[in-house]
């Protein structure tokens, strides 16, 4: 009796080492699918932030060469007005320079 007894002690034993086993297998199961899926949600949120990101850096680049045409014509019309204006005061004034110059060259000084 005493050996069957013991028997089946083992016999228990065993089945109980072998329900633990498959629990932790089963948690280790479980842990890598958790382990998984957040790999796999992170990844996804990275790429909406990238795919974000470019879309915020494509704006600031139209957004800016936009302007930058702008900005060209703007500074083509300046650029314009100025030599215009520089033209103006030269031919008002050439006379006058001229003569102060053939003045300054002709006139001796002891």
């Amino acid at each position: 009796m005493a050996s069957n007894r013991g028997q089946g002690g083992i016999q228990q034993l065993l089945a109980a080492e072998q329900e633990a086993q498959r629990i932790v297998n089963a948690a280790k199961n479980e842990k890598l699918a958790r382990l998984k899926q957040a790999k796999e949600e992170a990844e996804k949120e990275i790429a909406e932030y990238r795919a974000q990101l470019e879309r915020e850096f494509q704006k600031k680049v139209s957004d800016s060469s936009g302007d930058s045409g702008a900005n060209v014509k703007r500074l083509e019309k300046e650029t314009d007005e100025k030599i215009a204006h520089l033209k103006t005061e030269a031919g008002r004034i050439s006379d006058d320079v001229v003569t102060m110059l053939l003045k300054y060259v002709t006139t001796v000084k002891n």
